[in-house]
Order: structure tokens, then C-alpha cells, then sequence
């Protein structure tokens, strides 16, 4: 059975990231692909390390059902590149980052979360850290369209 590693960065690892980690969770949950599909966050920085998610994020997310409680804030690590499939960042920040610490024969496994949003109109998932609660709300909106287009990208994948 293939199965297939994603995960999601951000700077910080407390708002873009894990709310995209929950979101591809519960969407895996609902395809029935939890078995095939393994999940996690990281932050290109370490400033949150083992922290919980931004209050804000946990806020809007467990208003649409998501549960970011149990998330910690971690570092990306040089073993990420070898154990993820996919490592899927936020922002093109975010993607220059990974590429500073990624071996060349990885890189290519470094890819942008809205490039599976491609009718969505921006390309990159907005940070919200430093504005209200409407931030939180659009990041939610991107995940959630972005990590469909995402498993609709997978399954061949899965099955092929």
C-alpha cells in the first residue's frame, strides 16, 4: 500500500502551518485516507519551539472544527528532507528558507501550498500574525481550498 508524507512550514510553526496540518487532517479523515496519508508541521524558525498554536488560530479553527490543541511548534529538521514526501510552505519566505537548509537532491519536493488553489487568487497563504481575527479566518478559507486541491493531486499517487 503507498502511502504518502506532507509537511507543512511556515515561519513560527503556530499559525500558517498547523492550521493547515489540521485542516489536511481532518479533509484525509473524511477521503478515508488517513492510512495512506501521514501529516505534520514544522517552522522554518525556532522561536515557538513546543509551544501551542497562536490562541487566534486555535480560536477560528475550532470555529469551523478543527482541534489545533494538541499541535506543538517545531523546527524544521535536516532528517525532514529525507522522511517527507512533500514539504509544503506557505510562502515563497518560506520556500527560499527550506531551500537554504535542503540538500539539492531534495528540493524538489519543496512546493507551494496554493499551487493546488490554482482558481484561488493569491499565491500565497496570507500571515496573520500581525493583524486581527479576519487573517485567521482567511487563512482557513486557503487551507481549506488548497488542501483539497491537494488530495485530488494525491490520489494518483496512492493508486498508480
Amino acid at each position: 500500500m503507498k502511502t504518502v508524507s506532507i509537511c507543512f512550514v511556515c515561519l513560527g510553526n503556530i499559525c500558517r502551518s498547523p492550521t493547515a496540518e489540521a485542516v489536511m487532517r481532518h479533509q484525509v479523515a473524511e477521503a478515508k485516507l488517513t492510512e495512506r496519508i501521514v501529516i505534520d508541521s514544522a517552522g522554518t524558525g525556532d522561536w515557538h519551539i513546543g509551544q501551542a498554536p497562536d490562541e487566534r488560530a486555535q480560536r477560528a479553527a475550532s470555529q469551523r472544527g478543527y482541534d489545533l490543541s494538541v499541535l506543538r511548534g517545531r523546527q524544521i529538521g535536516a532528517i525532514d528532507f529525507e522522511r517527507f514526501d512533500l514539504l509544503i510552505a506557505m510562502d515563497g519566505a518560506n520556500v527560499d528558507a527550506l531551500h537554504r537548509v535542503c540538500p539539492p537532491a531534495q528540493r524538489d519536493k519543496i512546493r507551494l501550498l496554493m499551487e493546488f488553489a490554482p482558481a484561488a487568487d493569491r499565491r500565497e497563504v496570507a500571515d496573520p500574525y500581525f493583524g486581527g481575527d479576519a487573517g485567521f479566518e482567511l487563512v482557513l478559507d486557503q487551507c481549506e481550498a488548497a488542501c483539497r486541491g491537494l488530495i485530488a493531486a494525491l490520489r494518483p499517487r496512492l493508486t498508480g
